[in-house]
């Protein structure tokens, strides 16, 4: 492994990441959209009852993926405030536990 290449070392901290990207900065995106992009836009739009469009950009794509994700809820939302969620009990109530209680 190259200890020179940069994408393995810290990030300055403005520095975006390449998901951070915006897809009109993207060199390739003015190409056809991919075809795992052209298949979850295609589950996309018909979960959103919306028309697909198979002559998206790779660019155009991401843009509309990200818009139908907040329309199903799918995907990843940083607007969100979702708190984890507890794994079920198993027959036993809801109810605040501590550590101690593990050991009855």
């Amino acid at each position: 492994m190259r200890k020179d290449n940069p994408k393995l070392g810290p990030r300055e901290h403005d520095a975006p990441s390449n998901l951070e990207k915006d897809p009109d900065d993207w060199v390739t995106g003015d190409e056809r959209m991919t075809d795992a992009q052209a298949s979850y836009l295609k589950t996309l739009c018909e979960e959103a009852h919306e028309e697909f469009d198979a002559t998206l950009t790779k660019a155009e794509a991401s843009k509309r993926i990200d818009a139908l994700q907040h329309v199903t809820g799918r995907g990843r939302h940083d607007d969100d405030s979702h708190e984890p969620t507890r794994p079920p009990s198993r027959g036993r109530p809801e109810e605040d536990y501590s550590p101690d209680d593990l050991d009855e």
